[in-house]
């Protein structure tokens, strides 16, 4: 390898050995010369005899040899010519690149008569591409091959004389197409002792497998590609020995620990004449008692008895543990339950309180209204009960005056309520028209839009809240005025006049010092007519879908009826139209002013006993409708008439603490499928499976009982009579 190494590094022009060579065979005369310089590479490797690579006779042979099979280079490096030149630059950066290369084997073994008669048998079998063994190139570019010698046949042929290749270049793409490399090929060499030429035939030897690739490096400048090499032999077959190997990975292993002691030879030393062992270590071994097998498992069973007797104690222990851990817990949340439950209570007898206190809804003075009747009748039967005569007409009277004042106090904070309320509705109907377009699409997310008329809704919230507020700076004043009368002055009409006059007079007002009380009326008298202004669907195009009172009168005539009480035209959604009735009686203020003059009744309860029932329908998702059929004075009249205001159970009398739930749980509610109970009665009932088995005989007649009187009640209404079960309507109609 170092002689290798150290020779054919020089490169001549490729005219010099077309001089000194004589002119060759049929491929050689077709051949064109390069317009490069070629580049033996330095770094060949001998070949090894054990691969059966015979060297050649001469370097004429090897050139010949080469010129006949381009492409088979089998050295280190293959250089690939990019077109301009294939000279070798090891001191550029490379880079790896793949290519493969084929093997040529050159023998010296066989005759010539012997290989062309091969050739002519196997021309017409044999058309490798040329595409496999060749690398081509375009332009004047050059390829450098190098082959494999022996070590002893270089170091004779370098002394001699030094040779270098001439490489043609390869023919054109359409050529190559055409070209077929032989089996067989004829090369001319020229002898070393004399001018005379010897043909040798040399086969070419297919490739039988894929050249593997070994690495190689990349000219990052240039682009020239170097591969390494591999051997040109073809890797040896493994002697068939002919017999079946098979890997461990495929076999079943059956594997089996055995313990196995061996035996351990010993010996013991006694004391005998001519030989003394000492005694000083031996142990006196004396028998004990004999222990017969039944004094054995005797013993034994009164072991297992002691055992069992620590371990039962143990489990016993653990158990009345847990009982009473869970007895402590029990206990703990029943005390809970009662202090959470006195809470409750507590906080609702605080907010009702409250509520008396600073009335501000409808609700709030129905229970006003109801403590006061509720006071009036115990001061009315305890003056029945304690005085007679003038006496007793005395305090009548006297408790009328007290009833009097009472009313008129409840009269003036009604009004106050009012106008609390009424400016929060008026802001509430400004805000609603403000709202966006909303929408909910198909994957749950809800889309908002704004259009012209909701933003121009909203710019008029924005100054109606402006003018509306009190206690700002005059600065601040003067502006909101002059945006005002801007906006207003946009339509030309009676009311913007009569709205411009207005602020024109306020701003000279204050230019004037005037004082601030004495500017209320003025400012009230704006926003007045400000909101008329607003609820104008020409001026805001919003309100006309809210408004209660449609702008075409026309539509009044569809839907109004008369109320006989005050005597006023109204629209149907101003009156209670039970679902029994069959006349249209009196109107929603009309029947609120008969209860604050004469029952006083608060229907709080049976508003929130109601919502819970339909909150609590609403869970099953089992499409109840008779719940959300019933109206209030209905569950009012069950409550009342039929289940006593008490739970059916423990005959609680705190409406606050009842609820309305299912008799049967499989079936949907309805007023004849209820039970009145109290929250934890409710819970405890719903855990039942089978009521016959909870239940006595008694207390489920009672319950049926009651579920046929309000049977009986519901069956005047015809929406509720469609809703029976089928026996029940076969029976009514008989």
């Amino acid at each position: 390898m170092e002689g290798a190494s150290e020779s054919c590094s020089s490169a001549v022009p490729a005219g010099a050995w077309a001089a000194e060579q004589p002119p060759a065979g049929p491929r050689q005369a077709g051949s064109t010369e390069p317009s490069g310089e070629a580049l033996l590479h330095p770094a060949a490797s001998t070949m090894q005899a054990e691969e059966g690579c015979k060297p050649l006779a001469s370097w004429e042979q090897a050139g010949a040899a080469l010129r006949e099979a381009p492409g088979e280079g089998l050295c280190h490096q293959e250089v690939m010519g990019d077109g301009n030149q294939g000279v070798l630059e090891p001191q550029n950066p490379f880079s790896a690149s793949p290519e493969n290369a084929s093997p040529v084997a050159v023998t010296k073994s066989s005759t010539l008569p012997e290989l062309r008669s091969s050739e002519r048998e196997e021309e017409t079998s044999q058309n490798a591409s040329l595409s496999e063994n060749v690398t081509s190139s375009t332009g004047t570019g050059s390829i450098i091959q190098t082959v494999m010698w022996s070590r002893a046949e270089f170091h004779e042929f370098t002394q001699s004389e030094k040779l270098c290749l001439d490489l043609e270049l390869l023919p054109s793409k359409a050529a190559q197409q055409d070209y077929h490399m032989p089996d067989v090929i004829t090369v001319r060499v020229q002898m070393a002792d004399s001018e005379s030429f010897h043909d040798v035939a040399v086969k070419i030897e297919r490739p039988t497998f894929r050249k593997p690739f070994l690495g190689g490096f990349k000219n990052r400048v240039t682009g020239v590609e170097f591969h390494n090499a591999g051997s040109q032999t073809v890797p040896k077959k493994r002697p068939e020995k002919g017999t079946t190997l098979f890997c461990r990975e495929t076999q079943t292993v059956f594997e089996r620990n055995r313990y196995q002691q061996t035996t351990n030879p010993t010996s013991t030393q006694m004391t005998k004449s001519g030989l003394y062992v000492s005694n000083i270590s031996d142990k006196l071994i004396t028998p004990g008692k004999y222990l017969t097998a039944e004094e054995y498992h005797k013993r034994r069973l009164e072991a297992v008895i002691v055992l069992q007797k620590y371990f039962r104690r143990w489990h016993a222990r653990n158990i009345v543990q847990n009982l009473k851990e869970k007895k402590r817990l029990r206990l703990a949340w029943e005390a809970q339950e009662v202090l959470q439950r006195e809470k409750e209570k507590e906080d609702k007898l605080r907010m009702e309180q409250e509520r008396k206190l600073n009335p501000k809804t409808k609700e709030d003075f129905d229970l006003l209204y109801h403590a006061l009747e509720s006071w009036r009748q115990e001061e009315t039967e305890r003056i029945n009960r304690t005085l007679t005569g003038a006496e007793r007409k005395a305090a009548l009277c006297g408790l009328l005056e007290q009833e009097t004042q009472l009313i008129a106090s409840i009269g003036r904070h009604k009004l106050n309520a009012d106008e609390d309320n009424q400016q929060k509705a008026v802001l509430h109907f400004l805000d609603k028209c403000a709202q966006p377009k909303r929408w909910k699409a198909c994957d749950g997310k809800i889309t908002e839009m704004d259009t012209q008329y909701t933003l121009r809704a909203r710019e008029l919230l924005e100054i109606y809240r402006s003018v509306s507020m009190n206690d700002i700076p005059k600065d601040e004043r003067r502006d909101v005025l002059l945006t005002l009368r801007g906006t207003v002055k946009e339509h030309k009409c009676k009311l913007t006049q009569e709205i411009v006059e207005l602020i024109d007079r306020e701003v000279d007002l204050m230019s004037r010092e005037v004082k601030e009380c004495n500017l209320e009326g003025l400012r009230k008298r704006i926003c007045t007519l400000f909101l008329q202004y607003i609820k104008i669907p020409k001026f805001n195009p919003e309100v006309a879908r809210i408004l209660k009172v449609p702008p075409d009168p026309l539509k009044l005539y569809k839907n109004v009826h008369f109320c006989r009480s005050c005597e006023n035209y109204l629209p149907a959604t101003e009156f209670p139209i039970p679902a029994n009735s069959r006349t249209i009686g009196r109107c929603h203020f009309c029947c609120k002013l008969d209860n604050e003059a004469r029952q006083r009744e608060s229907f709080l309860k049976y508003r929130l006993i109601l919502e819970s029932l339909r909150k609590s329908e609403a869970d099953y998702k089992d499409d109840a409708r008779i719940v959300f059929l019933v109206q209030q004075q209905h569950l009012q009249y069950m409550i009342e008439n039929i289940w006593g205001c008490q739970s059916a159970l423990s005959s609680c009398n705190d409406l606050y603490d009842l609820v309305m739930v299912r008799w049967e749980k499989q079936q949907e509610w309805s007023p004849w499928n209820t039970i009145l109970l109290t929250k934890d009665e409710a819970d405890a009932h719903l855990k039942l499976h089978n009521l016959q088995e909870a239940y006595e005989a008694s207390f489920i007649h009672a319950i049926k009982h009651k579920h046929i009187r309000a049977k009986k009640y519901f069956a005047q209404i015809p929406v509720m009579t469609s809703l029976f079960p089928r026996s029940d309507k076969q029976a009514n109609a008989s």
